[in-house]
């Protein structure tokens, strides 16, 4: 590893997966910026789970204690970290009351993986009804790319969904000092969830 110029603190990211090939392919994706923990069940992760952990990757199948069950458990026990779902099952509203950040597909590329955790640690420095807007249009995203549009249209989970993040928006000005949104979200997403 090189020497790093960066003045702060490396953070720690947190990967949660039973199979061990793709616990090491993301660790390798990863080590060079980010202090790496890993667990391959969802007991051993709240074992290593500590304040530390800014980012968790996180798998939904697995045997035992699934990652709904985890994730769960990290909101229960108020540990302020951003969890991802990194996971092979395609997302359907039952994700609607999973208190992620983010929801990745598996396969997954080295910049999906990078490209997520450095948009968590923008989203730690968001405030809670940021974080909320940010989580919301992620899951809006995730179900836009899963469903047609007359599947959410008859869906009153994606509606209420729509609804929320119009109580959100209707909360905050999403648009910084110089007229830019922020970063995370593209001008083609604000065209489409804000008209």
């Amino acid at each position: 590893m090189g020497e790093s110029i960066d003045t702060h603190e490396r953070q720690t990211v947190l990967i949660v997966d039973d199979q061990p090939d793709e616990v090491d392919l993301y660790s390798e994706f990863l080590a060079e910026d980010y202090t790496v923990l890993t667990a391959y069940s969802g007991a051993e992760a709240l074992e290593t789970l500590s304040s530390d952990v800014a980012v968790v990757l996180l798998d939904r199948r697995m045997p035992g204690m699934s990652g709904d069950d985890v994730l769960a458990t990290i909101r229960e026990r108020e540990i302020d970290c951003r969890v991802v779902m990194v996971t092979a099952i395609s997302p359907g509203t039952d994700i609607l009351d999973l208190p992620f950040d983010d929801y990745l597909v598996k396969p997954v590329s080295r910049e999906d993986i990078r490209d997520a955790v450095s948009r968590m640690l923008v989203r730690a420095s968001y405030d809670e009804t940021m974080r909320e807007i940010v989580a919301t249009v992620s899951k809006m995203a995730t179900l836009e790319s899963m469903m047609t549009l007359l599947e959410m249209e008859a869906s009153s989970e994606y509606t209420a969904l729509t609804e929320r993040f119009g109580d959100l928006r209707a909360e905050i000005d999403l648009w910084g000092p110089n007229g830019d949104p922020y970063p995370e979200f593209s001008t083609e997403k604000i065209d489409g969830v804000f008209s």
